[in-house]
């Protein structure tokens, strides 16, 4: 077992039955377990040259802003439809409940730029996939994606084929 498992919160049948949801917020109520987490998610890309940590909405703003000002690398964020007030590049994607649409300034990006984009939770990889074309149609390059937790079982992952994935926590279930 992860050190980091500790801080995670287990909630069965949320949000239905049958599922076992993961509540990272314990990780950040504790001061060890959120310096516990933002060294292993820095740790997995030791590694990896990037330019620029792209974060998701929201808890990727969380863990993306940590490793942004340990790593002295500017920090983007994705975030969802009408949330940003410039002008913006957007992709819909599907969600396991339904659709959504999350944009990105489109000056927040330089052609070339190397991006890591971090959030949370790899389910099934819609939120990821939609950030990386996001990073893609203002001509960065998807270094990498970095995710607190992968859950296994949602098969996020094969949306993200091509792609380097880290992932810190990995659950079997979904």
């Amino acid at each position: 077992m992860n050190n980091l498992d500790k801080y995670i919160r287990v909630i069965p049948d949320f949000p239905e039955p049958g599922v076992l949801f993961r509540d990272i917020t314990t990780v950040f109520q504790d001061a060890e377990g959120m310096q516990l987490a933002i060294d292993q998610m820095q740790d997995q890309v030791k590694d990896l040259d990037f330019d620029v940590i792209v974060g998701a909405e929201s808890r990727g703003f969380i863990y993306g802003a940590a490793m942004a000002y340990n790593l002295h690398k500017p920090l983007v964020l994705v975030r969802k439809k009408g949330k940003l007030p410039w002008k913006t590049e957007s992709v819909d994607y599907d969600l396991e409940y339904g659709k959504a649409t999350l944009e990105i300034h489109v000056d927040a990006i330089k052609p070339g730029q190397r991006c890591l984009l971090v959030d949370d939770l790899l389910a099934t990889g819609g939120t990821v996939k939609a950030g990386a074309q996001l990073i893609e149609k203002l001509g960065g390059i998807v270094a990498g994606i970095l995710v607190m937790i992968e859950l296994k079982g949602l098969e996020g992952r094969k949306k993200l084929e091509g792609y380097r994935v880290d992932s810190v926590l990995v659950y079997d279930g979904k």
